[in-house]
């Protein structure tokens, strides 16, 4: 009889055990994987976008005035769209065998591109560069529009964005019109003028920037003015 017993309590135990475990597996997770998006629960795009990370390097750093735009094609290289950045010594999937990346990755500075007296692309364009060609280079446009407009810290969010659309063409060396991204303090003397926002709005009256590049996104700005809104910190 007591054998009987403890056999029964064995097979209940097991059976409430095996129910509970069944069912913690099937319970579905928390709409919008529990991390706050800010535009209307659409999970963040965590992908590589040409449109949005790609380009902005290229307008910004290259396709200028004297160098590689549609107007200037030195050593007939336009860095203005998908189809002229992949259009010559260009191998897709094969970044050490492209042209322009073995170009902007160069250690002499006679070869280097962008050339002195512009600055270098930094470490992370670089690698967002290598990156896409390993990916097979693919032309993604009109990406995922998901936007967490409470990430706007200056580190984080504000120079990121600023370094790809804007430093190629105002940075120490460079200075555009007068105007700086190269850090902190130049970057609040540009927010400071009173024609910032309106150049990135491309607002009637002021000069459109990213001057040739694609206009930043609606995202973008408004973590920009919820930036200077906050008292532009440097955080």
């Amino acid at each position: 009889m007591k054998r009987f017993k403890l056999l029964t309590f064995i097979i209940a135990f097991c059976s409430i055990s095996f129910y509970a475990c069944q069912h913690k597996t099937n319970t579905p997770a928390p709409a919008g994987g529990g991390g706050g998006t800010g535009g209307g629960g659409n999970p963040p795009d965590t992908g590589l976008c040409f449109e949005r990370d790609i380009l902005p390097i290229f307008i910004s750093n290259c396709a200028k005035s004297g160098c590689h735009d549609a107007a200037s094609h030195q050593e007939g290289y336009v860095f203005d769209s998908w189809a002229n950045i992949t259009r010559k010594n260009f191998k897709p999937g094969d970044p050490d065998d492209t042209e322009l990346y073995e170009k902007i990755t160069e250690d002499d500075h006679d070869k280097i591109m962008p050339p002195p007296p512009n600055a270098p692309l930094t470490a992370k364009q670089i690698g967002l560069i290598r990156e896409w060609i390993k990916r097979g280079a693919p032309n993604t446009t009109n990406c995922n529009t998901g936007c967490d407009s409470t990430q706007f810290a200056y580190s984080t969010t504000i120079k990121p964005l600023l370094d790809n659309n804007c430093k190629g063409c105002h940075n120490n060396t460079l200075a555009s019109g007068g105007h700086s991204f190269e850090n902190y303090n130049s970057t609040i003397a540009v927010a400071n003028s009173g024609r910032f926002l309106g150049a990135i709005k491309h607002l009637s009256g002021y000069s459109s920037m990213p001057k040739g590049g694609v206009k930043l996104s609606d995202c973008q700005v408004l973590k920009i003015e919820k930036w200077i809104a906050a008292g532009k910190l440097n955080n």
